[in-house]
């Protein structure tokens, strides 16, 4: 039996586990071969409310690097969970930054990133391959191809309102799509970063 874990230690930062919903199910989410990450099980058998969430988290942030809104669902399908923890951490001083499938706007229907504005230091979007037809038979997004081009979007409208907006890619992809992805990014106006594939717990 494992109690719900909504605030974890990975490496130096402290992540928030929101939610085990996601509109993407990817062919390489660590999800579909552990549990969790760093020994923390990330399963939910409840979404948390803002409250739970920062009981988790406690009074005293800082030793931690940054607060990272990341587990194992889309945090940004919690968005009013997500703000109102992430304005306790700003007010605690910290640095805040949210890893993305970048599909809010299709989820809510409209921009929602002006709410970012003041709360959200860092948006890092998973871009993951450079083209709609390569992204959708990667990730299968509950959107199918229109998810690409709105993720773009979403990082473009992003830079308006938070101060670092980067698109990433895992460096397992190889050479030629990196290069397509770093294309689409200097289209929008983003910087891409390529960051290693991690493998999953092994449990």
């Amino acid at each position: 039996m494992h109690n719900d874990v909504y605030a974890y230690d990975y490496g130096e930062n402290l992540y928030i586990n929101l939610t085990n919903a996601c509109t993407n199910d990817c062919e390489f989410c660590v999800r579909r071969g552990a549990d969790g990450v760093g020994g923390h099980y990330l399963w939910l058998k409840h979404e948390p409310t803002a409250e739970m969430v920062i009981a988790q988290m406690g009074e005293d942030l800082t030793k931690y690097g940054e607060i990272v809104f990341c587990g194992y669902g889309e945090p940004t399908m919690r968005l009013d969970t997500l703000l109102e923890v992430a304005a306790y951490a700003k007010q605690k001083g910290m640095r805040t930054r949210i890893n993305t499938n970048g599909q809010a706007n299709l989820i809510y229907g409209e921009d929602v990133t002006p709410r970012f504005a003041g709360l959200i230091d860092c948006v890092s979007v998973s871009l993951n391959m450079g083209s709609a037809a390569a992204y959708d038979a990667l990730c299968h997004s509950v959107y199918g191809e229109a998810a690409f081009t709105a993720l773009l979007e979403f990082a473009a409208a992003a830079k308006n309102h938070v101060d670092e907006v980067v698109l990433s890619v895992v460096d397992t992809i190889g050479e030629e799509e990196i290069a397509k992805c770093r294309a689409v990014a200097e289209e929008y106006g983003v910087t891409l970063r390529v960051r290693e594939f991690i493998e999953p717990d092994e449990e």
